[in-house]
């Protein structure tokens, strides 16, 4: 190089130094720490039981004419084909316990538009609710629903889908509207029926 020499040997030497500085050490949960791990387990809700798939032999003999579990705590719907196949769908279940029925029961009407009129326990809780809504977009049943053998209880859809996934019925077990609409489809009148 012309002019001003270049030193390999002052630049391989300074870099030495550079590379060879250990890095200063700080203690993760000092107080020179900008940010530092906190247990969140005591604040964080786990829901780890939801969505796992189960087998249907704990809970139904057999499979005829298929078999529909809900598992109030997972919010979670399964259903199985009688061929075996599976499905899992996301729902909302009743708001609080005395709300909720628990136990065995059945499909006995399908409702391909379904129309809705509150029970009269929901009219004494809420006066101002209208005495009845047609089929369509308004409706609180959404666009299927599928009675059960108790009286006021059925799987239906919803178009409000916050409710998905919480507690948030009157009683009834709500999908998604494209959910319940599948499920319609696959299941028949008699088909049985578990709340857990």
């Amino acid at each position: 190089m012309a002019g001003k020499g270049f030193d390999r040997r002052a630049f391989l030497a300074a870099g030495a130094a550079i590379i060879g500085t250990p890095a200063l050490a700080q203690s993760v949960n000092g107080s020179g720490t900008v940010e530092f791990e906190r247990d969140i387990s005591a604040i964080t809700r786990r829901n780890i039981s939801s969505f796992r798939s189960l087998d249907w032999q704990p809970y139904f003999s057999n499979l005829n004419s298929g078999a529909i579990l809900v598992d109030t705590q997972s919010r979670a719907l399964h259903y199985w084909e009688e061929t075996g196949t599976y499905h899992l769908y996301p729902c909302s279940v009743p708001l609080t316990e005395d709300l909720t029925r628990l136990g065995r029961t059945r499909v006995v009407l399908k409702d391909p538009e379904p129309d809705w009129r509150p029970t009269p326990s929901m009219k004494e809780r809420n006066p101002e609710w209208p005495d009845y809504v047609g089929p369509g977009p308004d409706n609180p049943l959404g666009t299927r629903a599928m009675h059960l053998s108790w009286t006021y209880y059925r799987i239906h859809g919803t178009h409000d889908t916050r409710k998905i996934g919480r507690r948030s019925s009157n009683g009834c077990i709500g999908l998604y509207n494209e959910h319940i609409e599948a499920l319609y489809n696959m299941a028949n009148v008699g088909t049985q029926v578990l709340l857990i």
